[in-house]
Parts: C-alpha cells; sequence; structure tokens
C-alpha cells in the first residue's frame, strides 16, 4: 500500500521520510494543510511498533493539528513529525539530525516539543534550525497555564449553555488528571468558585489538591462517574467510550485531554444521551495559542496579554460550535470539524509567509 492509499493520508500536502544511518535516526514529517499559513506542531519520539504504526500516527496528529489552528485562529497550518525511538539511540544526534531534515523544509514546517520530547531536545534541533517553537527564548515558556486557560474559558462556556450558569461558583467539576495542565485547571477552577472532584494515580497530587484547594478526592476508577456537573478529562484519551457513557452523571464533558473520543460515534452517544461535549482539540489549543506568539514565530517580542486575551475567546469559539450543533441537530464533535473546515478550506483563509 502506497501512502496515498492509506486510509489516514487525507489528502497531505507533503510526507517526508528521513533517514540518517551515522546516528540510527528515523524519522516522518507530515504536512498536512498549509492553506493558512505554514505548519506548526510538535514532534514526538516513541517506541512504534515499526514505520506503519509510525505512518498512521504522524498523519492523525498532522491532520488534528490543521484543525486545532484553525479553531484556534492562527494563521497556520497542520504538521506534525515522529521520530521511531529505540533504547540504542544518542538523543543529542537524533535530535540534532532532526534539526537538519526540518531546515530542509526552508519554514514549511515549525517543530515544537511533544510526547517523548523535551524543550531542551527542541533546543538541540534548534542548532540547526531557527524553525523551532516553545523553546525559553520565545519568551512563552511553559505551556501548561496557558492550555489550563483556555480549558478554564471552554469549561465556562459549556456551563452558560448547558446549565444557564454565568458563574462556576458551587458548580461541582470532576477533574481527571491532575498533571501540569490539569493541576493548573484546578487552581483556576477554585478561584471561580467552582468545588473539585480529583483523581490521578499521583497521590501527591491528589494530597496537594485536597489540602490546598479543598478537593474531594475519589479513585481512578470512580472519577469517570462522578456526581458532578462537569467531566475535566485531562490524563489519556479515549476515556469516552461505551462503558464510560453508560455510567456517566455529567451535563457536560470539558477537559484538556487529546482525543478524548474512543471513537468518532461517541461524539453522538454523548448528544444522545443530553451531554454537552467541547470538543478537546478546541477546548486544549490554548498551548498552541500561547507558542503562536513567541518572538520568532510573531516577529515581535512575546506579549502575555495579547496571548492569554486570544486564548481567552476559546470560549466564543465553544459557543459558536454549540449553536451550530443546535440548530442542525448534530453532534459537537462534528460542529467543529465543519467549521474548521470552512476555515481552512475557504476563499478567506489567513497565509502568511513559509519562509
Amino acid at each position: 500500500m502506497s501512502v496515498f492509499e492509506h486510509p489516514e493520508f487525507d489528502a497531505h500536502e507533503q510526507v517526508v521520510f528521513c533517514n540518517d544511518s551515522k546516528s540510527g535516526f528515523q524519522a516522518i514529517i507530515a504536512i498536512h494543510n498549509m492553506n493558512r499559513g505554514p505548519a506548526l506542531g510538535g514532534c514526538r519520539r516513541w517506541s512504534y511498533a515499526d514505520g506503519a504504526e509510525a505512518l498512521t500516527d504522524v498523519l492523525r496528529l498532522s491532520r488534528g493539528m490543521t484543525y486545532k489552528a484553525a479553531l484556534a485562529e492562527l494563521p497556520f497550518g497542520g504538521g506534525k513529525s515522529v521520530i521511531l525511538a529505540s533504547d540504542d539511540q544518542d538523543k543529542a544526534a537524533i535530535y540534532e539530525a532532526m534539526g537538519r531534515f526540518v531546515d530542509t523544509l526552508g519554514g514549511r514546517y515549525t517543530a515544537a516539543e511533544d510526547v517523548g520530547t523535551s524543550v531542551a531536545d527542541v533546543e538541540l534541533m534548534g542548532k540547526h534550525t531557527r524553525h523551532i517553537a516553545g523553546v525559553p527564548s520565545g519568551g512563552a515558556g511553559d505551556p501548561s497555564p496557558a492550555t489550563a486557560y483556555g480549558t478554564l474559558h471552554g469549561i465556562k462556556a459549556a456551563v452558560r449553555h448547558r446549565l444557564a450558569k454565568d458563574s462556576l461558583d458551587d458548580v461541582t467539576i470532576a477533574v481527571q488528571g491532575l498533571g501540569n495542565v490539569g493541576f493548573n485547571l484546578c487552581r483556576y477552577l477554585a478561584a471561580e468558585g467552582a468545588r473539585l472532584i480529583v483523581s490521578d494515580i499521583n497521590e501527591e497530587a491528589v494530597a496537594r489538591a485536597v489540602r490546598d484547594l479543598d478537593a474531594k478526592a475519589v479513585g481512578t476508577s470512580e472519577i469517570l462517574a462522578a456526581e458532578a456537573e462537569v467531566l475535566a478529562p485531562c490524563a489519556l484519551g479515549a476515556v469516552i467510550d461505551d462503558a464510560s457513557i453508560e455510567t456517566l452523571r455529567a451535563k457536560i464533558v470539558a477537559g484538556s485531554a487529546n482525543n478524548q473520543l474512543a471513537e468518532p460515534r461517541h461524539g453522538d452517544a454523548l448528544r444522545e444521551r443530553g451531554v454537552l461535549y467541547a470538543p478537546d482539540y478546541v477546548i486544549n489549543g490554548g498551548g498552541l495559542i500561547n507558542i503562536s506568539y513567541e518572538s520568532q514565530i510573531a516577529g515581535a517580542p512575546y506579549d502575555r496579554a495579547k496571548a492569554f486575551a486570544h486564548i481567552a475567546r476559546i470560549g466564543d469559539t465553544l459557543t459558536q460550535i454549540f449553536e451550530l450543533a443546535d440548530r442542525e441537530g448534530i453532534a459537537t464533535s462534528l460542529a467543529a470539524d465543519r467549521i474548521a473546515e470552512s476555515r481552512f478550506n475557504g476563499p478567506g483563509s489567513p497565509k502568511r509567509n513559509a519562509a
């Protein structure tokens, strides 16, 4: 089967296979769509079973970035890269090699950190290309607070739409996952007066949320069915499936985790249950928006106030999605896709010089 016949190909503009025999390095860079501008997306390093699995992953991820950038109102297209990891690799050598391959694209793709890749790794890539993002020199810093801030505004929009409440005061929110994004989100929610139910495999993080944020702790097997008005998945993906939907008590699902729906049909299943779903690639776009304001991308010093004002508009975008879904009688996940596609396929798509 050729790349063009791959079920996840979806009219990708460019797929680059990278091989450096000296370092034992193999990677794939995928650029899905550049109608809005050059591609921006993370570089993932993962122990894939084989090249076919890596190709499937990078095609799905890069396509998702096109949709995320469009709904975040950014002048970027979707791209992603994956490095096929092995235990005997010299990490410095492979990330420097990755930087050289990224540079050959001449600005069509800008790389940032992702699963398995740290900020320090991206800086190694930066020895050989200026087309990197999410490093300290850009000014934006850790993207976790930005992602959490966008998720907060998404939850507020969902609560207004589904519960007709203009405040989170006394709204019970179950947060699954207390990593960097999840804990920052809990801080924001507590400051807004929400009642928190939390769960994480990290017992220390749970204890800190109970102590500092007056949260109620439940087991990891209980959180998805917690007695709450909002469920905020902020850990692993694919948590919304047949089993969890059956026991779900929340009226809203709105969290920062990627790929929350186990299958596309679960967006319809949530709608049938009367549960309002905030599509994950919309609500968790704050980190990407924040990176877009970095000096090397924006061409100006990082402006936190402007970046966070842009992130706050995630709530407005979600309101537009909710209203479209109501008018058309469709799942919010489908409504989000339709709006995104109109933005990156429409004649008014903004473009930025790829170089």
